[in-house]
């Protein structure tokens, strides 16, 4: 009875720990993806065309990534990783802040970058992480649910973001202590950057997990030697570093300019594209990981290594009939249905590219072979899901209207773009899961 009731103990305890973990990340991407819904306020003080504000919600992000990802990975290889997360959250708070302080493009511009720290030091030590708590067989789940934090976090940046908008909006200024007089926009920067002080609090409660699953193939690595090990087998992570981080352009095109989109074409308020579409991804993003997860797990367990990459698949097959219909919709409501299976398919891919990565990868290595897959996806997906739409409206069609059409473009390319690397997976991942601890 005492070792059954200290095994639940156990149990609870971890999905404790994947608790806190997704909290942190629904915070990150709080704070990340809020701008989305400011981008008409924002273009109107500052004078900034779409490519421009494409720049400040990707690229200000990639260009931390490449000097900071990796090493923050390594870290997450050799030290504290709870000690990691906690001065990640405290850096990308204080930038949201700063957000709120911004009176130039530039100035946002630099904001936004501090901002990039959150994932960069988040992700790479979560992951690993809950894979040190969970045995192979139910790390699915686990890791699925993390994922979760991406979709609960822009959900609630829509949701939460469309009501406050709507109602600092009422007064053009706000006065703040020691601050003074700011825009609307900017005290919404302000009100989301609290939340993480909660997420700091909370990761003191953390205990640093026992490393497991360690490779005698990868003791001791010098960061060079890790991109050795990884070349050896790069019949794997090509094509599972591009298949992934190209499908991740099309959630970075969708939460980036979908809210734009119902306001020039369908005419909807801030409010009300925030409750709609925010509500949707609520929804449909928790679903989406939790089917990843669990079908990864199920096909596991009978015997099929690469079901990380087959549920990928999948879930470009459900996400492009609603991208196809997008710009032939004649109404908002139909628009937004759309939205459904547009928003479950992109769930599904983030949760199957973080599991992939993490059983294919020995733990020694999982932190750094992580911080290299994020680059990745922050040099493709997050650089240019935002800012392929914006050059398709402002130089291709020409029309701010026509932005749907763009956001359709982008997305069935980088979808078709995926499938094919992702087809090309499928051996090699196998063969690579069943060697991964020799």
């Amino acid at each position: 009875m005492t070792d059954q009731s200290e095994k639940q103990k156990g149990d609870l305890y971890r999905w404790y720990v994947v608790g806190v973990l997704t909290f942190a990340y629904l915070v990150s991407f709080l704070d990340r993806q809020i701008l989305a819904l400011m981008v008409g306020p924002i273009q109107q003080d500052l004078m900034l065309t779409d490519t421009q504000m494409s720049l400040l919600m990707g690229l200000a992000f990639s260009i931390f990534y490449i000097f900071m990802a990796v090493p923050l990975g390594r870290l997450a290889d050799n030290s504290v990783r709870r000690n990691i997360i906690v001065g990640g959250v405290t850096l990308w708070s204080l930038m949201t802040a700063a957000c709120g302080l911004a009176g130039s493009y530039w100035h946002l511009f630099l904001a936004r970058m501090g901002v990039g720290v959150g994932e960069a030091s988040l992700t790479p030590s979560a992951t690993s992480m809950i894979a040190d708590y969970f045995p192979s067989g139910a790390r699915g789940k686990a890791l699925a649910t993390y994922n979760a934090g991406v979709s609960l976090g822009t959900g609630f940046a829509m949701v939460f973001g469309g009501m406050v908008i709507t109602y600092v909006s009422t007064s053009e200024r706000h006065v703040l202590p020691m601050v003074g007089s700011v825009a609307a926009w900017q005290y919404v920067f302000f009100l989301v950057a609290l939340p993480g002080l909660l997420v700091v609090l909370l990761m003191l409660t953390v205990r640093e997990p026992a490393r497991q699953e360690t490779s005698s193939a990868a003791q001791n690595l010098s960061f060079r030697d890790v991109l050795t090990f990884l070349y050896g087998r790069k019949r794997i992570y090509v094509p599972l570093f591009l298949g992934m981080s190209v499908n991740t352009i099309v959630g970075y095109a969708l939460f980036s300019w979908i809210p734009t989109s119902f306001a020039r074409v369908h005419g909807w308020t801030i409010g009300d594209i925030g409750l709609g579409y925010g509500l949707i991804i609520l929804v449909t993003g928790p679903l989406g990981v939790f089917i990843a997860g669990s079908l990864i797990d199920k096909l596991h367990r009978a015997g099929q290594p690469n079901a990380e990459l087959k549920v990928a698949l999948l879930s470009i097959a459900i996400c492009l009939p609603g991208v196809v219909y997008l710009p032939l919709a004649a109404t908002g409501q139909a628009a937004l249905m759309a939205m459904i299976p547009a928003s479950i398919g992109p769930a599904m891919t983030t949760a199957a590219g973080s599991i992939a990565v993490i059983n294919v990868t020995p733990n020694q290595i999982r932190g750094q072979t992580m911080a290299l897959y994020l680059l990745t996806i922050s040099l493709l997906g997050l650089s240019l899901g935002p800012t392929a739409v914006a050059l398709l409206t402002d130089y291709v069609f020409r029309d701010p209207a026509m932005i749907d059409w763009s956001i359709s473009c982008v997305v069935i390319a980088s979808s078709l773009f995926s499938a094919i690397m992702l087809w090309q997976c499928l051996d090699p991942f196998t063969e690579g899961v069943r060697n991964a601890l020799d």
